[in-house]
């Protein structure tokens, strides 16, 4: 009964460190801006919105943001698109207390990029960047792999949380296998 619990809470932990992700390593582990690396490696980067919804956060994700897993959180899923294939699957999430002030807007962002509206202000503070490779049974695996034609047998992933004054947004990009195609 112990190994269940472990093996159980292991499934939701996140890393400190990428180990082993080989090929995706320099995208996971670039701290700067996805969507102005993107931008600068695809003329043809757009981003395609595929859901805005009022939900529970997947378990993993009440306690980084400080929510309680029964709460009703903002989530905000879109393709980002480079060379005309899907590159990344982004997921976002915004306490409803988070929308308020200055990010008040962000649940309406539509087809533009929320890296760049998260980047453009200086006062943004984020938090260390952690890892997972997500495997089929990881709920954002399947909401990933929706978009794909062949599915993997894992995905990487890396998520932070986005803060201003009391405002916070958590950011997981999951990267998807075309990312790894010139």
């Amino acid at each position: 009964m112990k190994t269940r619990k472990h093996n159980s809470q292991a499934r939701y932990r996140w890393l400190a460190k990428p180990l082993l992700s080989h090929a995706y390593r320099t995208w996971l582990i670039n701290n700067q801006s996805l969507t102005a690396r993107l931008q600068q490696r695809y003329l043809d980067f757009y981003v395609a919105p595929l859901t805005v919804n009022f939900l529970k956060p997947i378990h993993d994700e009440a306690a980084p943001l400080n929510v309680s897993a029964d709460k009703i959180v903002l989530v905000r899923d879109v393709l980002l698109y480079g060379g005309q294939r899907p590159v990344v699957f982004a997921h976002s999430i915004l306490p409803r207390k988070s929308l308020r002030g200055v990010w008040h807007g962000l649940g309406k962002l539509g087809n533009k990029p929320l890296g760049a509206t998260l980047f453009a202000n200086p006062r943004v503070k984020r938090t260390t960047l952690s890892y997972k490779k997500l495997s089929p049974n990881h709920t954002l695996y399947h909401h990933a792999v929706k978009y794909l034609t062949t599915k993997p047998a894992s995905l990487w992933a890396r998520r932070s949380v986005f803060s201003l004054n009391c405002a916070t947004i958590m950011v997981t990009e999951v990267f998807l296998p075309n990312i790894l195609l010139p």
